[in-house]
């Protein structure tokens, strides 16, 4: 059920205030806030779509026109994508010339050539370097900002830390190298107004880690993006698989300009192990945001932005602990007012560890790209039928998992909801709400209301 009002928790407390086109560009930030040339805040509802794989090519050109792909990410109400790209597309000219055709022959796909030459026959023949481009000016001609993420440095899927990509001098990793790659992707995407953001490195990590080196490079690759495309804004990730940045406490970046950095980090159950489906729910939430907080969201109030890159949940709806997660990552990503980029829109791979159509199961597409997996579940910018909202509404009911009898009481009463005003009686009457709870409950029951008032 977690995953069931995804979207829709996300609509209601981001979606509804920002699906607009594009800003006037380029952004910068004041404190905590991305904003425009005009000072106005930007809130970034993003989407993740990898193209960081062994074929390197954009996920799904095979299935759908690349057209109705940016379409569709405008639709479901997300105003930018993260773009992943792997360092040797910018570092390693035989790769980048490489047509995607040729790309997807190497690899033995030949059911992915016919895909794409079906649904997107003006890229097949295209270099992988002008398919990456191709891909941002589509989104960009629909109004969709793009970050582009430097996510590994050889093309596989990522991450492990033994890959050798996870840290500065790993065996892919070299830091001279790095940089030349961010100065080109920089340099080439200068004067795209829809690129607002490069993102210098995914999820460092690994045994080689560690805080002074973060330093001495990311200072580097920050200088060296601003140099070639001072437009952009320059995204930094931490250690620990981007969840850590709590050395920023003592010890200050260091850089030559202002008003472009934006600090990321990424947020999934897994982050936690298995605490969401072996403990009181409650309790790990607290525990979990509290250790956040103290690792990274310190920093919105010392004023700098924070954005979460990646969380994401199993849409099949049956990982208790992605479902346990969700209920308490929404809430913070709410209270806080958090910029967000979900993993994944990916609904299945050319080519992942080996195996060529594979599902994603934490995409929000279906393995086809012609749909939401799960569309009678989800809501957005309450587009949607009283059905699936009700869903939603009703859900609120079971917020809080440990509440005992009362939980099953209420589930006795759910086939006999009918109003948004008997959904409130029930949980002011029974249950006792945190602020956070209430403050969230409050949004959800008004955007209930206009949907039940229209039906």
């Amino acid at each position: 059920m977690g995953a069931s009002i995804f979207f829709s928790f996300l609509t209601l407390f981001s979606l509804l205030t920002i699906l607009q086109a594009v800003r006037a560009l380029p952004l910068s930030t004041s404190s905590r806030w991305i904003v425009d040339e005009g000072g106005k805040r930007v809130k970034l509802s993003c989407v993740n779509w990898a193209n960081h794989l062994e074929p390197v090519v954009a996920e799904g050109l095979n299935k759908q026109p690349l057209d109705a792909i940016s379409k569709k990410i405008v639709s479901l109400g997300f105003n930018c994508v993260r773009l992943t790209w792997p360092l040797y597309l910018a570092t390693n000219d035989t790769l980048a010339s490489l047509t995607v055709r040729q790309s997807f022959q190497s690899l033995g796909l030949t059911d992915a050539i016919s895909g794409v030459e079906r649904n997107n026959p003006k890229i097949i023949d295209l270099s992988l370097i002008e398919a990456l481009q191709a891909v941002v000016k589509n989104l960009g001609d629909n109004n969709v900002m793009v970050i582009l993420d430097n996510h590994i440095s050889k093309p596989g899927w990522c991450c492990s830390d033994i890959d050798g990509n996870g840290f500065f001098n790993d065996q892919y990793f070299n830091p001279d190298l790095w940089i030349q790659g961010l100065t080109r992707i920089a340099s080439l995407f200068n004067g795209v107004s829809n690129v607002i953001g490069i993102s210098l490195r995914n999820e460092l990590r690994g045994p080689g880690s560690n805080v002074d080196d973060w330093y001495t490079y990311m200072q580097k690759g920050a200088e060296a993006v601003h140099k070639a495309n001072p437009n952009v804004l320059v995204f930094l990730s931490g250690l620990k698989s981007d969840k850590n940045l709590s050395f920023l406490r003592k010890r200050s970046l260091k850089l030559s300009f202002s008003g472009k950095v934006v600090f990321e980090i990424h947020w999934y159950a897994f982050s936690d192990g298995v605490a969401w489906q072996s403990r009181y729910p409650n309790l790990v939430c607290s525990i979990v945001v509290n250790n956040m907080m103290k690792q990274a969201g310190f920093l919105l109030n010392e004023g700098w932005p924070l954005i979460v890159t990646e969380f994401g949940v199993d849409q099949r709806g049956t990982n208790l602990n992605d479902n346990r997660y969700l209920d308490c990552f929404l809430a913070t990503a709410s209270k806080l007012d958090l910029d967000w980029a979900v993993w994944t829109l990916v609904g299945s791979y050319y080519l992942r560890e080996g195996v060529v159509e594979m599902e994603e199961y934490y995409g929000i597409l279906n393995k086809d790209w012609n749909g939401v997996e799960y569309d009678n579940l989800y809501c957005y910018d309450l587009k949607c039928n009283c059905s699936s909202f009700q869903r939603l509404c009703k859900r609120i009911l079971v917020w809080n998992q440990a509440t005992g009898p009362l939980v099953e009481f209420a589930r006795e009463l759910l086939p006999l909801l009918s109003n948004v005003r008997e959904v409130m009686k029930i949980l002011e009457g029974y249950f006792k709400l945190s602020l956070l709870q209430k403050k969230v409950f409050e949004q959800v029951k008004n955007s209930c209301q206009k949907v039940f008032a229209r039906v």
